[in-house]
């Protein structure tokens, strides 16, 4: 995903900055609990492989996604955000809203336009999708049904990224930062009384559509009252909208890219049983020490890293990429390590129930696992896009973008059809783990970045503490029968997944102690990683995570 230059940010007060992006990384993170939550009701009444209704839901929430993900986030917000801000500063507030406007047209009429003609076409559309699906008629009718309803979340959602960017430009993060919890609310709202699988499908796809509506409903009160005027008018495209439309292009050509890979992994994945719901399982677990990395890294270590490129001091940007390597590392790193000692532990803790069986907890585990190993690589290309856009450069990051999709689907359909459906999940870590090595190369070769020995260090003493918090939890996966025979014996419920909940808490308390004891990280360091320096401006977020 195309992320915002950080020197293209629009200016705003460096403590309300900062404050926002601290709201906004707190936000994320119970965006990303209420996902957790939303799907684990979502798997106990749709189920996985037992079922034809979850996999006709997970298509039908995935496909307008593809979509989504290139035109409401990343290479729209990329575009449209530092324009909006440089003609609020410039021109004024009606300048930048005629701007906005004219943008919100033209990009309403473009989603609302594919919508229709995907609507029009999805029968033969899902042929191509979801070949897998035409062994069972009932199944292929559903999906086909369930993605016709939710594709208007497309332009819902374009219209919902406008609004909130001018809340961006204007330096308010608290709705731009709440506004997705709505449809993992909502979801839940639609879904928690329904008993039928198919039922519950029907449910959870019409609260995509409301949520949607409800999402752009929310931007645009949040954007009116913070004083933006910006009403529906007819279709324009003004030499602004165009330029904004160029702008657009590199980022869209990198998501492109992206959603190919995904289309593609969609379309392997219908041949299995369930295995559209394992992979959304599994992504699940794994986005979620993602959005604790964005908390810690995005809040303290990057504005620094942004305000030392922008400043040219070359022994302070060594010194922050230095020091976000290693703590980014601290955060994934041990990550990892739970996520490969015990995913069958967390898939069958957290989601067995109703409709979800062990068996589905089992392939879900084992995608969580290739995508454990994965982490780290997922979080150093965030910390290493900065040290390119910082330096107005955006066509390297997408050359590598191309490259590792293309790494990612031949590999992906190599292995898919030799180790099998987690072969998927292999070619996804194998190939971010070849953009960070392409990345780090390149900033090696043109003397922008090398990481000190004394970094070197602190990663390898970090992975040291990895190692052992992996092997614990790993034992108490092991052990698991152990452990639970207490408290099966004083609960009557919940005796599994208060058993991983202590499980994941013991990790988390082993860790930093390990992690101090090994030198990986000084309390001392911690402190000053986490203070604020004068001169710091934290950039705000480019896309929700």
């Amino acid at each position: 995903m195309t992320e915002t230059p950080a020197d293209a940010q629009p200016p705003a007060k460096k403590g309300g900055l900062l404050r926002s992006s601290a709201i906004f990384s707190g936000l994320t993170l119970v965006s990303r609990f209420l996902g957790l939550a939303r799907d684990l009701a979502i798997t106990a009444r749709l189920g996985a492989s037992q079922t034809i209704a979850a996999d006709a839901y997970y298509t039908a929430l995935a496909f307008p996604n593809l979509f989504r993900r290139m035109f409401a986030e990343g290479a729209f917000a990329a575009a449209f955000v530092p324009d909006y801000a440089k003609r609020l500063v410039a021109e004024g507030k009606e300048a930048a809203d005629r701007f906005a406007a004219d943008a919100l047209a033209t990009m309403a009429a473009v989603t609302i336009a594919i919508t229709i003609a995907c609507q029009l076409a999805m029968p033969w559309i899902m042929t191509v999708y979801s070949y897998g699906f035409l062994e069972d008629p009932a199944k292929f009718k559903l999906a086909v049904i369930l993605t016709q309803i939710t594709m208007p979340y497309l332009p819902c959602m374009v219209i919902a990224a406008l609004f909130a960017g001018t809340l961006q430009a204007r330096g308010r993060f608290i709705i731009y930062g709440f506004y997705p919890t709505l449809l993992n609310v909502v979801m839940l709202a639609a879904v928690l009384p329904q008993k039928d699988p198919t039922t519950a499908a029907y449910a959870a796809s019409w609260g995509v559509l409301v949520a949607g509506v409800s999402q752009a409903a929310l931007c645009w009160w949040g954007a009116h009252r913070s004083g933006a005027r910006i009403h529906p008018r007819h279709l324009r495209l003004t030499g602004q909208v165009k330029t904004m439309l160029r702008r657009m292009v590199p980022g869209v050509i990198a998501s492109s890219a992206t959603q190919i890979n995904l289309f593609i992994s969609a379309m392997l994945a219908s041949q299995v049983a369930g295995m559209r719901v394992w992979l959304n399982v599994a992504e699940r677990f794994y986005q979620l020490p993602l959005s604790l990395v964005g908390v810690a890294i995005g809040v303290a270590l990057l504005p620094r890293l942004s305000t030392a490129l922008q400043v040219e001091d070359k022994d302070d940007a060594q010194g922050a990429m230095d020091q976000a390597v290693v703590f980014g590392l601290a955060l994934s790193l041990p990550a990892a390590a739970a996520l490969m000692g015990m995913p069958y532990y967390l898939t069958d803790g957290f989601f067995t129930r109703g409709a979800f069986t062990s068996q589905d907890a089992a392939d879900s585990a084992r995608l969580l696992f290739h995508y454990g190993w994965g982490v780290p690589a997922f979080v150093l290309i965030k910390i290493l896009q900065p040290a390119f856009f910082a330096r107005g450069d955006t066509r390297n990051p997408m050359n590598y973008s191309l490259i590792s999709v293309a790494v990612n689907i031949a590999l992906g359909v190599a292995l898919f059809f030799t180790m099998g459906f987690q072969g998927i999940a292999f070619a996804t870590a194998a190939a971010s783990w070849i953009t960070v090595f392409q990345m780090v190369a390149y900033l090696r070769a043109k003397s922008i970045w090398t990481p000190s020995k004394r970094a070197v260090g602190k990663v390898v003493r970090v992975t040291l503490a990895s190692v052992g918090m992996g092997v614990a939890v790993a034992l108490a996966s092991h052990f698991r029968p152990v452990l639970e025979a207490p408290l099966a014996s004083l609960l009557p419920h919940g005796t599994k997944e208060i058993a991983v909940l202590l499980v994941c808490l013991a990790g988390a308390a082993l860790y930093p102690v390990l992690l101090f004891a090994f030198g990986g990280v000084t309390p001392g360091e911690a402190r000053a990683a986490f203070r604020r320096r004068k001169g710091d401006v934290a950039a705000p977020p480019a896309d929700l995570p």
